[in-house]
This record gives C-alpha cells, sequence and structure tokens, in this order.
C-alpha cells in the first residue's frame, strides 16, 4: 500500500460511523487497504488484534479479544494462507488455524451478541473441476483441488456455521469469496507468496543479477483470475453495509487468464526477455478459476474498477521501487 494512493469509498449513509468494528487480520495486505477505506466511510472506532496479544486459534484469547473491542462488526480477515507449495508443506496447520479461528470467532461473537460477522472464504472452496464461471449454485458440487482442499474446507466450514447459526440463533453472518488477490503490498517472501508476486519476484531478480532464464511450477495451462485488493477491500465493504443474507457471495473481477499468459505478461512489463522454462514436475494446482461476479453486483452493487494491466503495473513499479 505505500504510496498508493487510495479509492475514496462514498457509503450512501453514516453506515460504519456510528459502530464498533473489528478488523482481524486488519495490519496485513488485504487489512491495511480495508482499514483505510474503512476510515474514508467514516469509521471511528477500528479495532486490529495484533497476533502479539491475542492468538485467535486459542478461545480464551478470542474471548479477550471481544471483551476488549466490543465490537458491533467483525470483519475476519485473518488467515493462513500460501500458494501451491505453502499448502503442501502445511496442510494440517492451514487446516486447523483457518479452522479454528473462525469457527471461536463466530461462536463467542454470538455469545457476545455480535451485530454482524463478515467471513472471508476463498475459492479454494470450490470443487475441482467447477464449470467456468464458477456460480455460488456449484458450491457443493464436489471436492476441492487436492493441494489446497484442507485450506479451503477449513473456510467452508465457517459458511456451514454462519448459516446454521442463522437458522438457530438469527446470529447474521455473512460470507464472501474472493478470487486471488494482488496489488501493492504483496507478500513476495518465496516461500509463501502466490503467483503473482513469486513471478514479479523472479522476473525482476533476474534482470538484476543478468540471469537468461527463469523456471515456473506446472505446465502454464492452468488458468486463474484475479482481483486487485483496493477493489477487494470496496466490495467487502459495500456486502458489509448491505448484504445480509444465508448465500454465500463470489467477489472477483470477473476474467479468466492462463498461468503462461500471466507470466508472458509479467515478463513483459518488467522487462525480462529470458527464457522461461516450465518445471513439469511441480503441480498446476486447479485447472481453471474464474467467477461469476453477477451476484454481487445485483446484492450490493460491486464491481471491480480496476484493470488487469493497471493493477499488474502498479503492483510491479511498487515492488521495484522498495527494492531498488
Amino acid at each position: 500500500m505505500p504510496g498508493q494512493k487510495l479509492k475514496e469509498i462514498c457509503p450512501m449513509s453514516d453506515f460504519f460511523k456510528r459502530k464498533r468494528i473489528t478488523v482481524t487480520g486488519g495490519a496485513g495486505f488485504l487489512g491495511t487497504y480495508l482499514v483505510q477505506q474503512l476510515k474514508s466511510a467514516g469509521a471511528e472506532n477500528i479495532f486490529i488484534p495484533k497476533i502479539d496479544d491475542y492468538d485467535l486459534v486459542n478461545m480464551n484469547d478470542v474471548r479477550k479479544m471481544y471483551e476488549d473491542s466490543r465490537p458491533d462488526i467483525v470483519i475476519h480477515l485473518a488467515a493462513v494462507v500460501g500458494g501451491i507449495g505453502a499448502n503442501q508443506r502445511n496442510p494440517g496447520k492451514f487446516f486447523y488455524n483457518n479452522l479454528m479461528m473462525g469457527v471461536q470467532l463466530i461462536e463467542i461473537g454470538r455469545q457476545f451478541g455480535l451485530g454482524k460477522f463478515v467471513a472471508l472464504g476463498t475459492i479454494c472452496c470450490y470443487p475441482k473441476f467447477t464449470p467456468v464461471p464458477f456460480k455460488e449454485e456449484n458450491f457443493w458440487n464436489g471436492y476441492p483441488e487436492e493441494t489446497n482442499a484442507p485450506y479451503g474446507l477449513a473456510k467452508k466450514m465457517l459458511l456451514v456455521q454462519s448459516q446454521a447459526y442463522r437458522q438457530q440463533y438469527g446470529f447474521n453472518s455473512i460470507f464472501l469469496m474472493p478470487v486471488n488477490l494482488y496489488g501493492p503490498g504483496d507478500n513476495f517472501d518465496p516461500e509463501s507468496s502466490h503467483i503473482i508476486p513469486a513471478i514479479i519476484k523472479k522476473c525482476v531478480d533476474a534482470i538484476r543479477a543478468n540471469k537468461d532464464e527463469i523456471v515456473v511450477w506446472g505446465t502454464g495451462e492452468a488458468t486463474r483470475e484475479f482481483l486487485y485488493v483496493e477493489d477487494a477491500a470496496e466490495a467487502i465493504l459495500l456486502a458489509t453495509e448491505s448484504y445480509n443474507k444465508p448465500e454465500p457471495v463470489n467477489i472477483g473481477a470477473g476474467f479468466e487468464i492462463s498461468i503462461k499468459d500471466l507470466v508472458g505478461l509479467i515478463a513483459k512489463i518488467t522487462g525480462f526477455e529470458g527464457k522461461i522454462t516450465w518445471d513439469h514436475t511441480k503441480p498446476d494446482g486447479q485447472p481453471r478459476r474464474s467467477l461469476d461476479t453477477s451476484l454481487a453486483l445485483r446484492e450490493f452493487g460491486f464491481k471491480a474498477k480496476t484493470s488487469f494491466a493497471t493493477g499488474l503495473k502498479k503492483t510491479i513499479d511498487w515492488y521495484i521501487g522498495k527494492n531498488k
């Protein structure tokens, strides 16, 4: 986010001004943008639990967080995430930590009489062979792609819990499913980063080291959809203010690009002109990913505004500027 001017959110009301809002993961990549947009929307009481003070996998710390913040709304962004490699190395951790954080935040929120819980799911919740574009009605028609199934299923259970708690307790919990995010401030650690920052780093590092080759996992045939982080923050705020239904909602930009074309585009923007070698011994992950975003448009008026080329250029410029 440094050096980036954020879009102003102009809500139709002063909805956020009078609310006490807790944002888990509020100091993270997406959280930083969301908190800034909350402030622009008039929010005056935002609580960001720090990991040193509250281990959200621990029930006692979750309870303490609620006691300290007394929120009207919880927006749950905190998660243990990573690319294919990180998911393969840590399936147990990704399952347990993500499940326990969400389940306990919802349960203690119910006990505290929380007004609204906004749960962030993931496109990894969808079945491996979901027809493209992914529609919310196909959410349960199969098992997730194996390399990230533990993570996807942990997040998926938060929808089950949200719907069960709405039915039994009248608890207002909504479930949003964003595609892969990207933008300035993303995680560029090669051990845990997603595809866009990973490839940007490979290209920039290769140019600086005068290397004429980069190696990329898989075949390049898989497809993905990406959403600029600033647009994702706007979607979450719109849903927080206006959406109060049990059905999950896709949050995306509504396009599909192959990994091969993505890598070529990043190479072109960064100026890398060397060879791109595909490591076929590594997995592609889910064969295709692209969302039907019509429900988000109908229910709370969200449509992504940032073009992919513009978003990539901003992300690359930020990374180069930060690593001169």
